[in-house]
């Protein structure tokens, strides 16, 4: 049997809750197993809260603390490791930050901008600057820089599986200048020219009225339940609810068959990055 890694509880707040929690597991002589029993959580589950690789939910630290008899410990960390596991993020996005770190499969819905999975450094910075003009320059340099920290998600060669229907118009957003634009476009056919992303395009007239509103990110794992993320500007809201997220994925699925196949809309994405370079893109 392979040794088992040792926790570095130096490296983050999680890091540390999760090596002190697996500390007072062992020590009282508990299994995984027989600590989640009696809560919802999976031993999968807490394991990963041990390796500092998820955050621990209130109500488990509260079974944890009750049935390890650590007096309100877990509990009382669960407020540091939530802003630990912000890492740059707004606070409604993090817990989908490290959601897509799990993801077996991700798909997404794009009406508004460019998925952040897929930014270029100039196109996060436009969004920064627009949507919050007064941030100093080194709170935009932040944002970029953990923006790209999540685009690393393709540097695994099989996961996730990652599928993005893109809405015609943002190929030729005015968020950038021409040349800056088709070296974000360029981006997206470079992840899909190595099989890490597959890309669509939902042409401009398609009928796609009961989505023009919200962006959709559908998210499948290995052992939780899929949900379902949509946000704004400024907020945005995580869906777990089975039933409806189930009528998201159908309603996706529908309009992933409107859409251009996926050849298409690499030819698509490339040509269009071609002519914003040249200056022959079409009004």
């Amino acid at each position: 049997m392979a040794a088992r890694k040792d926790i570095d509880g130096s490296a983050s707040v999680p890091a540390f809750y999760g090596k002190e929690l697996r500390w007072r597991r062992e020590t009282a002589g508990y299994t995984l197993q027989q600590v989640v029993g009696g809560s919802f959580y999976g031993i999968s589950y807490l394991s990963e809260i041990e390796r500092g690789q998820r955050r621990m939910p209130e109500d488990l630290a509260r079974h944890v603390d009750q049935f390890l008899k650590t007096d309100g410990f877990f509990s009382r960390g669960c407020e540091d490791v939530r802003k630990a596991r912000l890492d740059g993020h707004a606070e409604y996005f993090a817990p989908v930050a490290e959601a897509e770190k799990r993801a077996r499969s991700i798909e997404e819905w794009a009406n508004a901008l460019i998925p952040g999975l897929l930014h270029t450094g100039p196109y996060t910075r436009a969004i920064a600057n627009t949507t919050h003009p007064l941030d100093l320059p080194e709170m935009v340099d932040s944002k970029v820089r953990n923006r790209l920290r999540r685009g690393r998600l393709f540097d695994d060669p099989q996961r996730p599986e990652y599928w993005v229907i893109l809405h015609e118009p943002l190929l030729r957003s005015p968020l950038l200048p021409p040349g800056e634009m088709a070296e974000q476009l360029d981006h997206v056919a470079g992840l899909a020219r190595r099989r890490r992303v597959v890309p669509q395009i939902l042409p401009w007239n398609a009928p796609v009225s009961p989505f023009m509103a919200q962006s959709i990110k559908l998210m499948e794992f290995d052992d939780e339940p899929p949900i379902m993320y949509t946000e704004g500007p400024y907020s945005g809201q995580v869906i777990d609810d089975p039933a409806i997220v189930k009528r998201y994925r159908k309603a996706y699925d529908r309009l992933r068959a409107a859409a251009l196949p996926s050849e298409a809309s690499l030819d698509l994405i490339e040509s269009t990055a071609e002519e914003l370079r040249n200056g022959t893109q079409r009004d």
